[in-house]
């Protein structure tokens, strides 16, 4: 039914939730909701005897995402806490990360880093990690989300529930030095022939970038230049096809560029505020 090494996995979480009453990676119940304690079969230990197994199973074979079922994603060197209804970051978001790290670093000591639609954070997590003393924000309009960046960004940074940049502190404004997304790119009519892990258990609101992708890009991008701070950056990914719409949605008279990563078939636009 799996492979060898998802049913591995599998088989190490249930062992994981007996362990610590019923509860996964991320504090969660076998069902995936909040909390819970361990049932009386907890202790068995043949998995078709181990009710907590059995609940795992269940979810992954209901096409729930592996990384959900578990509680957990590796992202970058990281283990990120997710849960059931948020979106799953994918490997391509770490040419993002790296980028993004790598800009706050040549910004200088204490550079402000904002993760716009930032579902469970992996950018601003992955910035906080690779860069000591910067001030790291994430944002995104899904409260579910937002609970689970808070997680991942415990003691490192701050999650704030909201539209865009409006949730942002206003004392945050003229000061960012990198502002990074991964805003939903995929075309309205795309999301029907998404694998049905992606269309039937993450949020649309993180898949669907309206008729041609990039509406929520174009938003986001006409708000930059009021937050960013003069030579500032901000990236946005994207897909190889759709780079011209993004470039043409960056501020006109700001320079952009194309990163691609083939190795993890990321895509990435970068801006760079003049001044």
């Amino acid at each position: 039914m799996f492979a060898e090494d998802e049913a591995a996995l599998l088989v190490a979480a249930a062992a994981e939730r007996r362990r610590t009453g019923g509860r996964g990676a991320a504090g969660e119940a076998p069902d995936g909701s909040p909390g819970g304690a361990g049932g009386p079969g907890d202790d068995a230990e043949g998995p078709g005897d181990d009710p907590v197994l059995a609940a795992l199973v269940a979810r992954r074979v209901g096409g729930e995402p592996l990384e959900t079922v578990l509680g957990w994603v590796a992202f970058a060197g990281l283990r990120l806490l997710v849960g059931p209804g948020v979106f799953v970051p994918r490997r391509r978001t770490e040419l993002l990360a790296r980028t993004a790290a790598g800009l706050a670093r040549a910004a200088g000591p204490a550079p402000v880093v904002v993760e716009a639609c930032c579902g469970v954070a992996p950018v601003a997590a992955v910035v906080a990690r690779d860069v000591p003393g910067a001030d790291v924000h994430a944002a995104d309009l899904d409260p579910v989300a937002v609970t689970w960046a808070a997680r991942n960004l415990a003691g490192v940074g701050r999650a704030w529930a909201g539209d865009l940049l409006d949730p942002l502190p206003a004392d945050l404004r003229g000061r960012v030095d990198v502002l990074v997304a991964n805003a939903p790119y995929v075309p309205h009519d795309a999301i029907a022939t998404m694998p049905p892990e992606a269309r039937e258990h993450e949020p649309r609101v993180a898949l669907d970038g309206g008729p041609d992708g990039v509406d929520v890009q174009r938003r986001l991008l006409a708000a930059a230049g009021a937050w960013l701070r003069p030579g500032g950056h901000v990236l946005v990914e994207t897909s190889l096809r759709q780079t011209d719409l993004t470039r043409a949605a960056c501020p006109r008279g700001w320079a952009t560029e194309v990163l691609h990563d083939d190795d993890v078939d990321g895509t990435v636009v970068v801006a760079h505020h003049p001044g």
